[in-house]
């Protein structure tokens, strides 16, 4: 049986339709010449003023092994759409272009090129769907999660979220977008496994209700687990304190836990009052930690409320970035055999040739040649299908969208972008190449 689960053998085919017709007419009609693509986001969601770039290196590993299995050419040849000619050319396809892109952890904004792609014309064509895929999803979970970072104001945030992202690819890369964007631990064991990501965990209710009293199973846990957090809101919360100031009482000098989690109810007043219980019975060092339904909203009401929380555990709403779950991402072709070519559709624009971006106290989007004052972002990460910069550790880019959120400001007002005078050329005069052919 052909495996449920995306792998190396059959990610040529993760891919639409029409990329596989629009590769056999290129095939037939010898459509083989260098192209360019830009992969960005036209327009930022309302609730959003930046973006955190993530996904890039899911996406050059898929590159480096690209190819179609027996298998896949199999599948293609049931389908009776595809020439044999073109099936025998797809045994020995593979990706040899050249890759630039913004590196892990930048922050970006609309319309400037996260991505782009110079190869042969079928090559950069086919991969369009799985680029799109991947930077979309780790993108929003990692501008998701570093607002919720900034909204927590330095206390640690938790991902609880992998029971509902979307499907278990998400599941694994989330986790990974929200440790770059600041998140300080997942509960997902294979995420922690396969990243290097810190793992986190408390207990669950059915755990609590397993045992005949709550008491009872706070004893049974932090016997195996000493410096446990106690997860007390499964029956009555305040109750749930006092049985833990109990449990400390019996322990004595052995107590070690070394906190308590709310996670139901007005977690504001609750965590008032368990802090308060909890001081008055000379706990002071245990922390309160809060989740249920969380996100950068609600994390700013507590915190604003005065809440004693000190650290929030976040799962649905950063794992499906509920306020603004997918992002108007394109990936459009801006040149073809050295001749400039964008789009004009309402609303659909793209802008012609190759291109660099220039941060200084702006962005600039320029021509690839240009000079121009500032930090050129765009990177060249792989060249004729060979990566030229080894793989980032996770820690460099949790740090550079740190620095970068920072230079953000509090106000979260976004960054003037302008297009460069050469862009701004080249795009007037593509445009009337296209209206005199058109017309």
């Amino acid at each position: 049986m052909t495996s449920p689960w995306v792998n190396d053998s059959n990610v040529a085919l993760f891919t639409d339709l029409y990329e596989l017709t629009m590769l056999q007419s290129y095939f037939h009609e010898g459509m083989d010449g260098t192209a360019v693509f830009d992969l960005f986001v036209r327009r930022l969601p309302e609730q959003r003023n930046y973006l955190v770039v993530c996904g890039l290196e899911h996406v050059l590993a898929y590159l480096e092994t690209l190819s179609f299995s027996a298998e896949a050419l199999s599948y293609l040849r049931s389908l009776n759409r595809f020439s044999d000619e073109f099936l025998k050319s797809l045994a020995h396809f593979r990706f040899t272009g050249d890759v630039h892109a913004i590196p892990e952890g930048t922050i970006v904004f609309a319309n400037e090129p996260i991505i782009e792609v110079v190869a042969p014309l079928p090559q950069a064509q086919l991969i369009e769907t799985f680029l799109m895929n991947q930077i979309q999803v780790a993108t929003l979970a990692a501008t998701k999660a570093a607002r919720i970072v900034r909204a927590a104001r330095g206390k640690p945030v938790i991902d609880f979220g992998v029971r509902r992202m979307h499907g278990a690819d998400a599941g694994i890369k989330e986790p990974r977008a929200f440790y770059v964007a600041g998140v300080a631990a997942t509960s997902n064991v294979l995420a922690g496994q396969l990243y290097g990501i810190p793992v986190s965990g408390t207990m669950a209710h059915s755990y609590v209700q397993a045992f005949e009293h709550e008491l009872e199973a706070f004893r049974r846990f932090v016997r195996q687990f000493p410096e446990a957090i106690l997860l007390v809101d499964t029956y009555d919360t305040l109750a749930g304190v006092r049985n833990v100031i109990e449990l400390s009482r019996e322990l004595g000098p052995k107590f070690r836990v070394t906190g308590i989690r709310l996670d139901s109810g007005d977690i504001a007043q609750l965590a008032v009052e368990a802090r308060r219980l909890l001081d008055s019975a000379g706990l002071n060092h245990l922390e309160i930690f809060a989740s249920n339904s969380l996100d950068e909203y609600s994390i700013e009401k507590l915190l604003n409320f005065g809440a004693p929380v000190d650290g929030f555990g976040v799962g649905g709403r950063m794992g499906v970035s509920s306020d603004a779950p997918m992002l108007d991402t394109a990936y459009k072709l801006v040149e073809y055999a050295g001749r400039a070519t964008m789009k004009l559709s309402a609303h659909k624009g793209s802008l012609p040739g190759r291109k660099q971006i220039f941060r200084d106290s702006r962005d600039t989007v320029a021509l690839a040649d240009e000079k121009l004052p500032g930090q050129p972002l765009l990177v060249k990460y792989m060249e004729n299908g060979v990566r030229k910069i080894p793989e980032e550790k996770l820690q460099a880019m949790r740090s550079r969208c740190e620095s970068e959120i920072r230079k953000l400001g509090s106000a979260d007002a976004g960054h003037a972008v302008e297009l460069s005078p050469g862009l701004c050329e080249l795009r007037a005069h593509t445009l009337d190449l296209i209206q005199e052919d058109t017309s």
